[in-house]
């Protein structure tokens, strides 16, 4: 769950996070369906792509942080993690839904997020060619399309499954039988299912206009930042048997605490 950051804290740290944000926008951008070279991170056998852009972005992210914070730690997904000497811990996925990237779908993000120890305590999802930002404040979250002003957003009232509208990234993401039961069980129980979206997906929940989100083998970097974003939106977030969801693994995701209690008894159901 995240912390309720310090007031006195809060403003500043938020504020660095949007310069961030400002600063790596255009960095992402300027590879953006354009020819960029891929890597494969995986290896032989499977695929895991970074561009330049991953690393690009996550560079100036870090550099900063390094020269404001010196005492920060970060961890980023493309440069893993630099031990800090106090209580803050950045955890950035400068390009989240690379594959998006690469095929010119603006459905992927910049993830920022601060762990504050060890509970996140702020995020931001920067989305530069849509020109959307979403970000949680110390009571609230919030969305600013271009230089508009900011407004609150909050997650929408859903009493059941069966009028649910589930989210997810992408079907072959779970992996193994035991894992595919559990997606078609809630597959087959909600009233619509659209795949796609990364990090996108979980902005959408704390906007109101998806109630559920169900993944399997996240990272850290790919779920801190948007934490706070959802619970202070008035969603609720946590792994499949109910816990903290910090350290990432199998998340789920909902809008209205009920639909995400008929999620978690579900997935036990098919577990079994």
């Amino acid at each position: 769950m995240a912390q309720r950051p310090s007031r006195s804290a809060f403003p500043a740290l938020l504020k660095i996070a949007h310069e961030l944000a400002d600063l790596s926008g255009p960095v992402v951008l300027k590879h953006f369906r354009s020819a960029v070279a891929i890597d494969n991170k995986a290896g032989k056998g499977a695929f895991d792509p970074v561009t330049k852009a991953d690393r690009a972005a996550e560079r100036v992210i870090s550099q900063t942080l390094l020269a404001r914070f010196p005492d920060h730690g970060i961890v980023g997904e493309e440069y893993g993690t630099r031990e800090g000497a106090g209580r803050y811990n950045w955890v950035v996925d400068p390009i989240d839904g690379t594959r998006a990237f690469i095929m010119g779908s603006p459905l992927w993000g910049t993830l920022i997020g601060l762990l504050d120890n060890g509970a996140p305590s702020l995020g931001i999802m920067d989305q530069p060619f849509t020109g959307e930002r979403f970000w949680s404040g110390a009571t609230a979250s919030y969305v600013r399309v271009g230089k508009g002003p900011a407004r609150k957003i909050k997650t929408r009232s859903c009493a059941s499954l069966s009028t649910a509208t589930l989210t997810s990234t992408h079907p072959d993401l779970f992996e193994g039988p035991a894992q595919q039961k559990t997606l078609a069980a809630l597959k087959g129980s909600v009233q619509m299912t659209r795949y796609g979206g990364d990090c996108y997906g979980y902005c959408l929940l704390a906007a109101g206009y998806v109630d559920l989100i169900v993944e399997s083998g996240l990272k850290p970097y790919d779920i801190v930042a948007l934490i706070p974003i959802i619970e202070r939106a008035g969603g609720t977030i946590t792994t499949w048997d109910g816990g903290p969801a910090t350290n990432g693994g199998n998340v789920v995701a909902s809008g209205d605490v009920r639909v995400h209690e008929a999620a978690l008894k579900m997935i036990a159901k098919a577990s079994n």
